[in-house]
């Protein structure tokens, strides 16, 4: 499920009846970000999903959407294609999804999970040469958007977050009594960044960070039907995680809002926590939340059915959860096992099926957290300055509020968004916004102050 219904749902927690902050420390002003200097036209882009600045204020593009790698010049004008799924870039774009990540020096990476292949791209925005995925089962994870933002270290190792392994039940025993309750593997609540050498394809786990979880239960009617619900919690306490330019990786911890630092030469620090405006949720508020979320969840969903000869696609999980992510669309799959969580089951051309969508099940409000989470899911991007912005729960003028911390963990600006726009990238003393409305998807370059 896209991102975007996460951010709506932390703005509507600003109407469901929070008690006043709790404030630990004075607060830097929230101030507007810069001017916007340029915008793309609306009719490039299907979405906006990275941006990869280069040389002369050119920029790389990756729009999911459209399967396309553009080529931008200096004043947001489409100068070529890189990739695309027609010959004339030999079908390089071949699967619906895939990643652009900064390489050595100018050059980036476009990572293709459908072929296993790594595009080398210059400075200049050509494909020099061609790379294999180091570890092929791991390609969807290096793409990035809902599982982080990849990166490579100061050793030239892929740093990604890696694909978590859910917990099996025991094996039925003949002692279970007739009918007993089956059980499904449950997914975990953490999951692991790994490193990967492209060179020697040597792995390590350089920590570990907490994920929204999805909780599975099953049940089998008189007929031997066998039904499987998924449990969503649409506010879980999570951390994040970015790498700085220099390789250091931050994880920030959602319990408390602090960054744990990962340092190039193998240090581990942690630093105090954020100072940050704790909203208590009452048990009204919880539950007038979980009614807000219920039927914003439940339009996200209708928008993401398509009907093409019959045709239904149900799509993600909450906060850009995806495969193993993590939160989930709640499905029954009568007759058979489920397909891993946050996958994308299609029902095809009319024909009988046995896959029906009930209505969604929500945590009960006891579940839900006593104060209003700091920030969700993907909710962390790092400047070329090695600041972290962090996109906050709390909203200005129906835009979020992204706080910026510096590397020695001290907050020291807050940033309102206009409403509707996300970090793409990052230029010298510039951001990219990814922007879609109802004038369509572009890319528009602030200032940040």
């Amino acid at each position: 499920m896209p991102a975007s219904f996460v951010r709506r749902l932390s703005m509507t927690m600003l109407s469901v009846g929070v008690s006043a902050p709790l404030l630990a420390q004075t607060l830097p002003p929230v101030r507007p970000l810069g001017a916007v200097v340029r915008i793309s036209p609306s009719d490039v882009f299907g979405s906006i999903s990275t941006v990869r600045p280069l040389p002369g204020g050119r920029v790389l593009v990756n729009d999911l959407v459209r399967r396309q790698l553009l080529l931008l010049d200096s004043t947001l004008v489409q100068e070529a294609v890189v990739a695309d799924t027609t010959a004339a870039t030999a079908n390089a774009y071949s699967g619906r999804t895939a990643g652009l990540i900064a390489y050595r020096g100018d050059s980036s990476l476009f990572i293709d999970p459908a072929s296993l292949s790594m595009l080398v791209i210059d400075g200049a925005g050509q494909v020099t040469r061609v790379m294999a995925v180091p570890r092929p089962s791991d390609a969807q994870f290096m793409i990035g958007g809902p599982f982080g933002t990849p990166g490579f270290d100061s050793k030239g190792r892929i740093v990604y977050r890696g694909f978590t392994r859910p917990n099996l039940p025991p094996p039925p025993s003949p002692s279970d009594p007739p009918g007993a309750r089956m059980q499904v593997p449950q997914q975990p609540d953490s999951a692991p960044i790994l490193r990967v050498a492209l060179d020697t394809r040597a792995l390590d786990t350089a920590s570990f960070f907490r994920i929204p979880k999805t909780s599975a239960k099953v049940t089998q009617n008189d007929r031997g039907q066998v039904s499987v619900q998924m449990v969503m919690n649409p506010m879980p306490v999570v951390d994040d995680w970015t790498l700085l330019p220099d390789g250091t990786l931050a994880l920030v911890r959602g319990a408390d809002y602090h960054v744990d630092w990962l340092a190039p030469d193998g240090s581990r620090t942690s630093t105090p926590k954020i100072p940050f405006e704790w909203q208590r949720l009452s048990d009204e508020a919880k539950a007038t939340f979980l009614d807000s979320a219920k039927t914003a969840m439940e339009a996200t969903r209708a928008r993401g059915m398509t009907a093409s000869g019959g045709a239904q696609t149900i799509i993600g999980a909450p906060g850009g959860g995806g495969p193993g992510g993590g939160g989930g669309i709640v499905m029954r799959f009568e007759g058979g096992g489920p397909p891993p969580t946050g996958a994308a089951p299609a029902v095809t051309g009319g024909a009988p099926t046995t896959m029906s969508m009930p209505a969604i099940n929500m945590v009960p409000a006891s579940e839900l957290p006593d104060y209003r989470p700091a920030f969700g899911t993907g909710a962390t991007r790092a400047d070329l300055d090695g600041n972290l912005w962090i996109r906050t729960s709390k909203v200005a003028n129906g835009g979020p509020v992204y706080d910026v911390v510096n590397r020695q963990g001290a907050l020291i600006d807050r940033v309102a968004f206009p409403f509707g726009r996300v970090i793409a990238g990052f230029g010298p003393g510039v951001v990219y916004l990814g922007v879609r409305d109802d004038k369509g998807a572009r890319l528009e370059l602030a200032r940040i102050r």
